[in-house]
């Protein structure tokens, strides 16, 4: 169904313009979901008036003859004679701390009741028991492998900004080159034997062919899963004798430098597989399906924590509700999980529909705990996961994509509450506009999506004003976009095709910013550029797909991209030199 001609109302702030990275740079734009302002007001408490107190009436009892006189004489010396038993008895039992508490019942005239079992027997001593033995520990269940670790070595290439440490580059110049502001993309000296790479906001993970995870970039919140306190970069400034050193930056070396994780908490023999990265939160994956995790998830009060006791994780930690996953996929704040049963688990930060699940305001932390999403429409059977920011994405196994989250810039793919402000979309359902294609691969950046078919095509929709979509103005038109209240084009509400790319075969998405990598091994970048994050050697926005084109990288066969808030990275097949 063509969208409406309506106006984009919400989506009126502009790309960011920032040259130095912050927190914010990573925070929605426009158009987070507000949470829910609406206040229940308490009605009015006013004191009760107290009930009026049942006064017991005393019963005048009949004057009492002299047979009644003699039996109620006779039961009263029965009664006190077995009180004083009871009360030798008493006393002549042990006492102690573990007796059991005696509550003496009393009938409704406040009268003792008289039982005919002795009540010695209530008050028995409990002797402590001996604590039992502990069984011998079991040795850990062996767990069977479900996974297998990538093996083809991959040479890393950074572009980007770089001022918070996320280019890998360290905190010095190498052969006279800064490690910030890098224009295009240019060797990672520091990464060798890496087979898999993560793109968080501000911070990068690496898997390596030696099982070691590597990390870089901002440490704010335990992304990084290592310790990288630093007491150095401070320098007085009064002292005269003190040249500055242009080689070095003042970044935090142990930031800006890969290392490995802290794993002196973990069992021995784990064997990694699989890292993501969100913005403040990185997640491994084991050969076993298990899965760990460091960092902490935001929401848009800040801060919401790791795990519903855990507000930031700083090492790995097993994320124990969940097993035999297969694959993982990382939003800004929130992550997705496939097991080996066809079930999506969904966690973090759901105040745009992220998770699939609605949650309650009284229990924010019920978002951390990994939740199943539910069946897919028409039992499709997932094969890939992706996540945008603040949305979600699966492709099955006909190559139909299904999609949920926010939609305010028809980022799902889905023509409803576009241009609402927060709008969303709550439930997967199947991306219609797509159902002429078979998608093999997907990438959502913060408010614009893309992908690539069976057969090659490159597809963009979403957010148009910072060239996120890196459409031909001719592309636009009042059956496929939405306009402002200037009559510009705002958002591209239907996947459309990029004719002048071909044979893509991998797509990925910064924030702002998008890449597609083809069969031959070449990689185009578009969109916002500021901080040199598309690799193109300026800060111009991009407005189509454009090849990068450097000595780096021009005779490699690049086979990866990704990006995430002010850098970029491609990755070659090591060795492929021509």
């Amino acid at each position: 169904m063509p969208p409406k001609k309506t106006t984009a109302t919400g989506a009126s702030s502009e790309p960011k313009k920032s040259t130095r990275p912050s927190r914010a740079a990573t925070a929605p734009k426009v158009d987070a979901a507000p949470a829910a302002t609406t206040k229940k007001v308490a009605a009015p408490t006013t004191k009760k008036a107290a009930a009026p107190k049942k006064t017991a009436t005393k019963k005048t009892a009949a004057p009492a003859t002299e047979s009644d006189k003699e039996n109620q004489s006779a039961t009263e010396k029965k009664a006190t004679a077995s009180k004083r038993k009871r009360d030798e008895e008493e006393d002549a039992a042990p006492t102690s701390a573990s007796e059991e508490e005696i509550k003496t019942p009393i009938d409704a005239d406040g009268d003792v009741v008289m039982n005919d079992e002795p009540k010695a027997s209530k008050r028995r001593r409990v002797e402590p028991k001996a604590p039992a033995a502990r069984p011998a520990k079991r040795p850990a269940r062996e767990l069977k492998a479900i996974n297998v670790p990538p093996t083809e070595v991959l040479d890393v290439f950074v572009f980007g900004e770089g001022t918070a440490g996320e280019l890998g580059l360290g905190s010095v110049r190498v052969d006279g080159k800064k490690p910030i502001d890098v224009k295009r993309p240019r060797l990672n000296h520091n990464l060798k034997n890496v087979v898999q790479v993560a793109c968080g906001g501000m911070h990068v993970a690496v898997l390596t062919n030696e099982n070691k995870i590597l990390t870089w970039g901002v440490n704010d919140q335990g992304a990084l899963g290592r310790d990288t306190t630093w007491d150095g970069g401070l320098r007085d400034v009064e002292d005269e004798d003190e040249s500055d050193d242009e080689d070095d930056t003042g970044m935090n070396p142990k930031e800006s430098t890969p290392s490995e994780i802290d794993t002196s908490d973990l069992p021995e023999g784990i064997q990694w597989v699989q890292v993501v990265a969100s913005d403040s939160a990185t997640f491994a994956l084991t050969t076993t399906g298990q899965v760990y995790g460091w960092g902490t998830f935001r929401s848009n009060e800040g801060v919401l924590g790791f795990s519903r006791t855990v507000g930031v994780q700083k090492t790995p930690a097993l994320v124990p509700e969940i097993s035999k996953i297969k694959q993982l996929a990382a939003g800004l704040n929130h992550v997705l999980a496939l097991d080996d049963k066809n079930k999506i688990y969904a966690w973090g930060a759901g105040q745009q529909a992220q998770l699939a699940r609605r949650l309650l305001e009284r229990d924010d932390l019920a978002a951390l705990y990994p939740t199943g999403i539910g069946a897919l429409p028409g039992r499709a059977k997932a094969v890939k996961l992706a996540c945008g920011s603040y949305h979600s994405f699966v492709i099955d196994s006909q190559g139909r994509v299904i999609s949920w989250g926010l939609n305010n810039y028809a980022e799902c793919g889905h023509d409803d509450e576009v241009g609402v402000d927060g709008g969303y979309v709550m439930r997967p359902r199947v991306v219609e506009s797509l159902k002429d294609y078979k998608v093999t691969d997907i990438a959502g950046g913060e408010h614009h999506s893309l992908a690539c078919t069976e057969d090659g095509k490159l597809l963009t929709w979403g957010r148009i004003d910072g060239n996120q979509v890196g459409q031909p103005a001719g592309s636009f038109s009042e059956d496929n976009t939405v306009y402002d209240d200037r009559h510009l084009p705002r958002i591209l509400v239907v996947p459309t095709e990029i004719s002048d790319v071909k044979d893509v075969v991998q797509v990925a998405a910064g924030t702002d910013h998008s890449f597609a990598v083809t069969k031959e091994g070449k990689v185009y970048s578009w969109g916002f550029s500021a901080n040199y994050q598309t690799g193109q050697g300026t800060t111009d926005d991009i407005k189509e797909p454009t090849l990068i084109d450097n000595t780096a990288i021009r005779d490699r066969k690049i086979v990866y991209s990704g990006g995430g808030g002010q850098y970029g990275i491609v990755a070659a097949l090591h060795g492929d030199e021509e």
